[in-house]
């Protein structure tokens, strides 16, 4: 049921983009304004439908009370958006990356750091270099872009 909302709701959305003007070649920059999106919805769509695929032969256990990790996880989007508004999004995007994937389970240090380091560098590279979008001010893009 879960899957048919967010299928539902996906399609609706990327119908929609489907109705967002072209910007002229002079004006663009990377790519076009829907193609993110566009992307996006079909990749959410993808992974729904993998999702109910693998629940058909592996359903899920039915959980009386959530685990600890899901409410920490959604006060880490908090601290995720507080941090990426008044400091940096990429401080934001590390602490996020450390705080989401120490409390559901991985407790090497290394790994963690790693993995505050190579996704923020990931997402800079893809969004700066692929798309040609240029990141808000912060701590850390203030010292890229000078």
């Amino acid at each position: 049921m879960v899957s048919a909302v967010i299928i539902l709701i996906s399609s609706i959305l990327l119908y929609f983009t489907f109705t967002f003007d072209i910007v002229p070649p002079i004006l663009n920059r990377g790519i076009q304004p829907a193609t993110f999106p566009k992307a996006l919805l079909i990749l959410i769509i993808a992974l729904t439908l993998l999702t109910y695929f693998i629940s058909l032969k592996n359903p899920w256990k039915n959980e009386k009370k959530l685990p600890n990790s899901f409410y920490i996880t959604l006060l880490s989007f908090v601290v995720f958006i507080t941090v990426s508004k008044f400091l940096d999004f990429f401080l934001g995007i590390a602490l996020l990356s450390i705080i989401v994937s120490y409390f559901w389970g991985e407790r090497r240090v290394a790994y963690l750091i790693i993995v505050s380091i190579i996704f923020p560098l990931i997402v800079f590279i893809f969004f700066e270099t692929i798309l040609g979008l240029r990141f808000p001010p912060g701590i850390i893009t203030n010292l890229y872009y000078g």
